[in-house]
């Protein structure tokens, strides 16, 4: 049976168990972020210090996925979605009982080399069990369960460091993780691997570069296939807009209830929801897109520069106070619908730069992006932040989608 014969409801599952898995990933990369001020007093280090975790963090999951992608090439998507889930949750869970603060950089590594694997794997499911008139809805259930678990984070991660203590909140979070883990565990058999979708014709290729090598001949032949599709200049320019987007997106969310607090002198309890806000916009905002992206086939750069720069008008509106304290949910929310209103056609994008013999490969390259902008951005804000500038932040982010607007629209002209 075809990918394009294999019944809707078993398509859907596939989706919804993708999309929790990107949830998963998403709802870890913000774990730490609404504990700051606990471990700030904890361990008594400045917004500096944690910013740089953060940088840790997301350095080790940019350099591993480009690597992650060619194991997904190889190997079965699934396993390195499985080995990666597992590793990123166990880090998390040894992150709480962590009794000094340098303990949880060699974590944040583990669950940085975790973390890169979900991009790569999840993509590479979706593409080869999705029809292809369903790509824009499946990437579009797979970024909504990114950005619904970047909306709980906060939520449930407060909650839990409130009733039980900070260092008990990641020990629950972590073991909530491996129950997921289990889940997709008894569920493999539903997710076809990338390699069985790719075209019979690409296969050879990749025989003979392996036979190539291990003859002990043509081994550069060999790697310039194996990093050919990454050097394209659509692929560059994709891997560009990520860093872009990424170091917006991350740097909001990394520091936002010291960022209220600086803005519009907002304590943390009436600051933090806003971030929710924004998430659960941009998660409404993403259901949209992913029927729109499918309807905008050649036209996914004007969703994306409609979207992104929208949203930078809103975030300098509320840089210079044209909204009241107590209405900042509106902006916040709309500015986060139209954000997640271009995820679905990004994605889109990119599968349009991608070979099908190469996709794990392109996925983790590109997607190495966000990663790449979520390392510096934190500690870009965190200096600004420590040095009284949070109106600084706003303008950043602003000018970070922009330009994230000026790349789509080069990649897909590339791609004509």
């Amino acid at each position: 049976m075809t990918v394009e014969q294999a019944p809707g409801r078993s398509q859907a599952r596939v989706m919804g168990l993708i999309a929790l898995a990107h949830g998963a990933s998403h709802f870890y990369q913000l774990a730490l972020p609404p504990l700051f001020p606990h471990l700030k007093d904890s361990f008594a280090v400045s917004y500096t210090e944690l910013g740089t975790l953060m940088t840790v963090f997301y350095v080790a999951s940019g350099v591993a996925q480009t690597g992650a992608g060619f194991l997904v090439d190889r190997f079965p998507a699934r396993t390195v979605l499985l080995g990666g889930l597992a590793l990123l949750c166990i880090a998390i869970l040894l992150m709480g009982p962590a009794p000094a603060f340098w303990m949880l950089f060699p974590l944040a590594v583990l669950a940085g080399l975790g973390n890169s694997v979900f991009h790569p794997a999840d993509l590479s499911i979706l593409t080869a069990n999705i029809r292809r008139t369903r790509h824009g809805r499946a990437y579009g259930f797979h970024t909504l369960g990114g950005n619904l678990g970047y909306a709980l984070a906060p939520i449930v991660m407060v909650g839990l460091a409130l009733e039980l203590g900070w260092r008990s909140a990641l020990i629950v979070a972590g073991a909530g993780g491996l129950v997921l883990f289990l889940v997709l565990l008894f569920n493999r058999h539903l997710f076809l691997d990338a390699s069985d979708e790719a075209p019979a014709a690409a296969r050879p290729r990749v025989d003979e570069a392996s036979a190539a090598v291990a003859n002990g001949r043509g081994w550069l032949v060999a790697v310039r296939q194996g990093v050919a599709p990454l050097v394209s200049i659509p692929v560059m320019l994709c891997f560009a807009f990520f860093i872009f987007l990424s170091g917006a997106t991350i740097g909001l969310q990394s520091f936002f209830p010291a960022l209220m607090d600086q803005l519009y002198g907002l304590p943390v309890a009436e600051g933090a929801p806003l971030l929710s806000v924004f998430l659960f916009g941009a998660s409404g905002g993403v259901l949209l897109g992913g029927f729109l992206a499918e309807r905008t086939s050649s036209r996914h750069q004007l969703v994306i520069g409609a979207g992104l720069a929208s949203a930078a008008a809103f975030f300098v509106a509320i840089s210079l106070g044209l909204f009241p304290a107590a209405v900042l949910g509106v902006p916040f929310a709309l500015a986060g619908i139209l954000v997640g209103l271009t995820f679905p056609s990004r994605d889109m994008l990119v599968r349009e730069t991608a070979a099908a013999d190469a996709r794990g490969r392109v996925f983790g390259f590109v997607y190495s992006g966000l990663d790449t902008g979520a390392a510096v951005a934190p500690l870009i804000v965190g200096l600004l932040l420590d040095q009284g500038d949070p109106r600084a932040v706003m303008w950043l982010i602003a000018a970070l989608l922009l330009l994230g607007v000026v790349a789509a629209a080069l990649a897909k002209g590339r791609q004509g």
